[in-house]
């Protein structure tokens, strides 16, 4: 487990990135509109982000002379955020950004609890309990609560 310093770090790392995911969806679903093609915006923003990555990893100095050896599997995070980045950008503008964000943390809610349940993937064990399954409905409840209409 992080240190109290180390987790307060992460945690405002991962809320700022949290906070980017519904700018980039309004952006991107905008782009799409705009370009009448959400394939062709979701290419733009991963073409960005490719250039953005690689002249990261130049910066950084942490380029490997050669790409070690990994699981295949291990590759198919780009298959999922392919997914969510045009399916995003396709339905956003027609759903409501909220609404989109809104269902994509109620599957993160499901897919992290059963992730940290049975540390698939090589992720820590973080066991359900009384506590953290009574977190995870409230929040369900208020994903439901935040896209209801009246």
């Amino acid at each position: 487990m992080a240190s109290n310093n180390s987790f307060l770090a992460y945690a405002l790392v991962m809320l700022l990135a949290g906070l980017g995911i519904p700018v980039m969806a309004a952006l991107n679903g905008a782009l799409g509109t705009r370009l009448q093609n959400p394939a062709l915006a979701t290419t733009i923003l991963f073409a960005i982000g490719c250039a953005l990555s690689i002249a990261y990893l130049f910066v950084s100095g942490n380029v490997p002379k050669a790409i070690p050896r990994a699981p295949w599997h291990l590759f198919l995070g780009g298959v999922f955020v392919i997914f969510y980045v045009l399916s995003v950008t396709w339905i956003a503008p027609k759903f409501g950004v909220g609404n989109a964000i809104a269902f994509v943390l109620l599957g993160q809610l499901v897919s992290m609890a059963a992730i940290d349940h049975y540390a698939l993937l090589g992720a820590q064990r973080n066991p359900i309990d009384t506590g953290r399954l009574v977190g995870l409905i409230l929040m369900a409840v208020g994903v439901f609560f935040a896209v209801r209409r009246r």
